[in-house]
């Protein structure tokens, strides 16, 4: 008895590589996406983009101003991670953990509220800080300011409101040169503060619009010893670890000023430029 054999054949299937015009297009777009992605990495996790929402650091820094933060400036912790990771359980601390310098400008995680805040870095670990009449003290001695002049600006509010204010040049200890503050008056509520003995390990920030700025002066409650909402919260002293980076560079802005006349309204040619 004769067996029929039965022979199969598989046909084995190759891919087939694009070629031409088209190749050089996948490649091309190979290569964009691996590039999209590792800037995007460093932008999170080297550097940081923010927006100016408020006016407490004029008139450094306006609403609209977009800057780039260094986040390896002062080290690096949990509250420099992008996305909200932050929130995360991980364990408090920072590595490479460095002290900024005294007038740096540093975004940081507000430590009773949460939120991200801008500041002016004033006192460091083991300062005496204090404001009298206006003045800033550190350590003792009255920082140095000059007058530059008195201005009207329009308020970033609901309303359009204008405000007066008058300009100074202040020159912290060790400054290379001066920066420029803006106060409405000498006598406003935090115009007048007890010594704030900044602790080991801690920073004590200010804005440089001192009568408009919820920084290290204020903590849960306000000047009259009042209770606050928890959005309103200032930071007080700020740990170390709470530091996200320093600002570097003013990239671009979409501020809209008011360009009325006799009104202040900061050169469209800011931008870019170094802090």
């Amino acid at each position: 008895m004769r067996g029929n054999s039965q022979h199969m054949t598989t046909r084995s299937t190759k891919r087939v590589k694009p070629s031409g015009v088209f190749a050089r297009l996948v490649e091309e777009l190979r290569f964009f996406i691996k590039l999209s992605i590792f800037m995007l990495a460093i932008l999170t996790l080297v550097w940081g983009h923010y927006k100016i929402p408020s006016e407490s650091m004029q008139p450094t820094l306006e609403v609209g101003d977009h800057i780039y933060v260094s986040k390896f400036a002062y080290g690096y912790s949990r509250h420099s991670l992008p996305l909200g990771l932050h929130k995360l359980p991980l364990p408090d601390g920072k590595v490479f953990s460095r002290l900024p310098n005294r007038g740096d400008i540093v975004v940081f995680r507000n430590p009773n509220n949460g939120t991200v805040m801008i500041k002016r870095a004033v006192g460091l670990p083991g300062d005496e800080v204090q404001v009298v009449e206006g003045r800033l003290i550190i350590n003792g001695g009255m920082v140095p300011r000059e007058s530059q002049g008195d201005l009207l600006y329009r308020v970033n509010d609901t309303f359009g409101s204008i405000l007066g204010a008058s300009l100074y040049a202040e020159s912290l200890p060790s400054d290379d040169e001066p920066h420029f503050i803006f106060e409405q008056s000498d006598d406003a509520p935090l115009d007048n503060t007890d010594i704030f003995d900044v602790p080991q390990g801690h920073i004590f920030f200010m804005g440089d619009n001192r009568e408009r700025s919820t920084d290290s002066r204020l903590t849960r409650t306000d000047p009259f010893g009042n209770d606050m909402r928890e959005s309103d919260f200032g930071p007080g002293f700020v740990p170390l670890d709470h530091l996200i980076g320093r600002a570097d560079f003013l990239m671009f802005s979409f501020n809209r000023c008011d360009r009325t006349e006799g009104l202040r309204c900061p050169d469209v040619g800011r931008a870019p430029s170094r802090l």
